[in-house]
């Protein structure tokens, strides 16, 4: 009985039927010739047999060897990271370097110099001062040379009624020229050079192609100052620019003689005096490149060292009545587009229309 309730006794109604044994059943043996033999007996041991040879566990490597690797590599990131930065650095001045350097556009393959400087330095040798003399005394402009014998492109007004002219280079010789053709309307006009040869003449661009804001340089000789560069951009483009076709209406130019300022009418306003009676209008290039009295029949340039105008007339703050020493560039200056003076080369060439 007592058995019986002690085994009633530990009966757990909530427990799984039939309870977990409370040790592993034996498992049958199996002999080498496959066939299935009983257990042992409880509390038997089995026949001791060969102990199966385990297989070697890898042997740790020492913590010291370990860290080793680990810190060289971060030794090397720290060296990589700080050879890294000089690299970039490097290619950053590099860069830096080049793009100083490099011009977007080739002035001139055998100068070094780029930019405005490579402009000017290009284009200098083809640019001239000119001084007329006339009965109304004496004016001062400049020209552009467009052939190597001589032939040079200037205003009207800077030529007109001259009894004589002399040529002044960049590089300090001087000589004679004459008047080949005239045209006062589009204020126009050839000169040739006495003698001439060898001259570094100009290359004329296309002024069609140019665009508002577009770099421009201009070379003359203001006030007597020859060799002049000054620099800017297309400020507008198809300005209606009236100026006088009168005979040695533009003597002044220069430092005596007449007003020190080319009169022209823009925006139905005169300025720098008085057009006259006889005046023709054209199309012009505005630019806020500094031109003053003398620059008259210089260069306007593209950045590809390129002819794209012929300074013509320039807005001067003094008013009509006061000194030409008080007149100066205010920004507002006027020019013939280059594509004008090409397409009246050939009327120049044979006298013009003024002749």
């Amino acid at each position: 009985m007592t058995d019986h309730t002690q085994r009633n006794s530990d009966y757990d109604p909530n427990a799984a039927y039939p309870p977990p044994p409370a040790y592993e059943p034996e498992q049958p043996v199996t002999n080498p010739s496959g066939a299935m033999l009983p257990p042992p007996p409880p509390g038997s041991e089995p026949s001791p047999g060969p102990a199966p040879i385990p297989a070697p566990s890898p042997v740790p490597a020492p913590r010291r060897k370990v860290r080793k690797p680990i810190a060289l590599l971060a030794a090397v990131a720290i060296t990589s990271g700080v050879v890294g930065g000089g690299t970039v650095a490097l290619i950053g001045n590099t860069t830096s370097h080049s793009s100083v350097s490099a011009a977007p556009n080739a002035v001139n393959a055998s100068s070094s110099k780029t930019g405005v400087a490579g402009v000017a330095s290009a284009v200098s040798p083809s640019i001239v001062e000119i001084g007329a003399t006339s009965n109304s005394g004496r004016s001062t402009g400049a020209g552009v040379i467009i052939t190597s014998n001589g032939e040079i492109i200037t205003n009207n007004h800077v030529v007109s009624g001259a009894s004589s002219i002399k040529v002044a280079y960049s590089d300090g010789r001087t000589g004679t020229a004459k008047v080949v053709g005239t045209d006062p309307k589009k204020d126009l006009a050839l000169i040739k050079v006495d003698n001439a040869s060898g001259l570094t003449a100009a290359k004329l661009g296309n002024s069609d192609n140019l665009a508002v804001g577009d770099q421009v340089v201009a070379i003359g000789s203001p006030e007597g100052l020859t060799g002049t560069v000054t620099s800017g951009i297309v400020s507008a483009l198809n300005r209606d620019v009236t100026v006088s076709t009168g005979q040695g209406q533009g003597q002044g130019q220069g430092r005596s003689g007449g007003s020190d300022q080319w009169p022209f009418q823009f925006g139905g306003n005169q300025y720098n005096g008085d057009t006259g009676n006889s005046t023709t209008t054209y199309k012009a290039i505005q630019t806020d490149a500094s031109l003053n009295p003398g620059n008259s029949g210089g260069a306007l340039i593209n950045m590809n060292g390129e002819i794209i105008g012929i300074n013509s007339a320039m807005y001067s703050a003094a008013s009509s009545g006061s000194s030409g020493s008080n007149a100066g560039s205010v920004g507002l200056g006027f020019s013939i587009p280059v594509n004008t003076v090409k397409a009246d080369l050939d009327s120049l060439r044979n006298g013009g229309s003024g002749n």
